[in-house]
């Protein structure tokens, strides 16, 4: 199950995608009624069930499909170093088969009704997902519900299934365009499981038993820990009805896992993984803002500017302009209690110190003079259009709902997003730059053949970043 780790800018994998940009959950909604209605707005319906699981749905009168989603809140961010990798280890034996279904059923049922299922892990939520005809709706939503709530982990199945994790892992530390980002991650975050890799260590994947991993999904795959979420043609009263049918007498009960307390003070570090290439990866990075901060829209439009489209600073003077780049771009991420932004870019070795040159210039810039007003509208509109574009969507639309549900953070409507970007102003994206790539806040990840050539382009950065032990 494969892994895409650059935050924000990693596309869809085949099954078992491991994320990094999707937040979970941390506050709980006080105690409900039972089976207590909320409504979040008009087109969304929210129902909280005795158990404690929230089902949250968008009904679509103009589709034919249903996008069907459990999420979970655990991730790699809640595990400590004898756990890393249990949360996505997890999610691959969910399709080793269930209770009520052998793994081969599970794909044929899901082949046969001309659909595709889905999982994924991040840094604090796991997803197992779907998108079906409505007609298979209850049909996927069965198998599913026995994936998650009643998944087979035996010694067998296990000792298969992590022989496939380790190969994933090789595939991934052979892979140094995903690697730096995981290295980045140690940089920014430091010893904080945030700073881990999602996928695992080998020595916890090779280790672990099935009895563990067992005694690991029920602390976790609780009830009060999950979120149902379903959009396109679906009934909402359905969708309740069939998730208190199956998620079983007594349904499993226990308070969800609290993330590990953050770092008090960011330290920027410099960290490097030798391996000869042909390109040299560099990876700036820094903490960023929590997913519930209200400047993250501002946050959005700076990363706009900055490197996250084809007309963006980085991309038109390191790439268009002179060369130096295929890939080179900008992020973000967001968790509780914090965030991450940086940049990427790939060159060869030739190019290192000139490249980091151009970057170090532009950041310069946008600290001196922040954004101008043209690049500001032409972001606004970009954020805008690819907002709702998006949501033409029914898996992006349950995307939405289930991740900011298991969140805790308000389900927006399109217009309350477009009213947020457009009252983002210059000032907010010009103070955010100076706060958050203040060059002495800059962490630097590099891999490639030669340390002293990684070092020597951060100069043009951040002359202690480069001069650090």
């Amino acid at each position: 199950m494969a892994a895409a780790t650059a935050i924000a800018r990693a596309a869809p994998a085949a099954r078992g995608t491991v994320r990094t940009a999707i937040p979970t959950a941390t506050n709980r909604l006080p105690p409900p009624t039972p089976n207590h209605l909320i409504a979040l707005r008009e087109e969304h319906r929210l129902t909280e069930l005795d158990s404690g699981v929230r089902v949250v749905t968008e009904s679509m009168d103009s589709v034919r499909s249903a996008a069907l989603g459990f999420w979970i809140g655990t991730g790699s961010g809640f595990e400590d170093a004898d756990r890393a990798g249990l949360s996505h280890l997890l999610e691959h034996m969910l399709f080793r088969g269930s209770a009520r279904y052998e793994s081969l059923e599970i794909d044929q049922i899901f082949d046969g009704m001309g659909a595709e299922i889905n999982a994924g892990t991040g840094k604090e939520t796991t997803s197992v997902y779907s998108r079906v005809l409505d007609i298979h709706l209850e049909r996927a939503f069965d198998v599913m519900a026995d994936m998650v709530w009643r998944p087979r982990i035996t010694d067998e199945d296990l000792a298969q299934e992590r022989e496939i994790v380790l190969e994933e892992i090789a595939m991934y530390e052979d892979d140094p365009q995903d690697r730096v980002f995981d290295v980045l991650g140690e940089a920014v975050f430091g010893e904080h499981p945030l700073g881990r890799a999602i996928i695992g260590t080998r020595e916890v994947v090779a280790g672990t038993p099935a009895a563990e991993l067992r005694a690991f999904h029920g602390g976790r795959y609780t009830a009060q820990n999950v979120v149902v979420a379903a959009a396109g043609a679906v009934d909402h009263d359905r969708i309740v009805e069939l998730v208190s049918a199956t998620i079983g007498d007594p349904a499993p009960v226990g308070a969800p896992p609290a993330p590990l307390a953050l770092p008090g003070t960011a330290q920027a570090r410099r960290r490097f993984f030798a391996k000869e290439t042909e390109q040299y990866h560099v990876a700036l990075g820094a903490p960023g803002l929590a997913r519930d901060d209200d400047r993250r829209f501002a946050l959005r439009i700076l990363d706009t500017v900055l490197g996250g489209t084809s007309s963006s600073r980085l991309f038109q003077e390191v790439r268009e302009q002179r060369g130096l780049a295929y890939s080179v771009y900008s992020f973000t991420g967001s968790y509780a209690g914090t965030g991450q932004i940086g940049l990427y870019l790939g060159t060869r070795p030739d190019n290192v110190q000139t490249a980091m040159k151009v970057v170090g210039t532009e950041l310069d810039k946008l600290l001196a003079d922040g954004v101008t007003a043209e690049e500001l509208d032409r972001s606004k509109e970009n954020v805008k259009g690819r907002v709702v574009l998006a949501l033409e969507s029914t898996t992006a639309r349950m995307n939405r709902l289930g991740s900011s549900v298991l969140a805790d953070m308000p389900v927006l409507t399109v217009d309350e997003v477009v009213d947020r970007i457009d009252a983002v102003t210059l000032d907010d994206v010009a103070g955010l730059a100076r706060e958050l790539y203040a060059p002495e806040r800059l962490s630097a990840a590099g891999i490639g053949g030669d340390e002293s050539v990684f070092r020597g382009a951060l100069e043009a950065v951040s002359p202690t970043l480069a001069e650090a032990a």
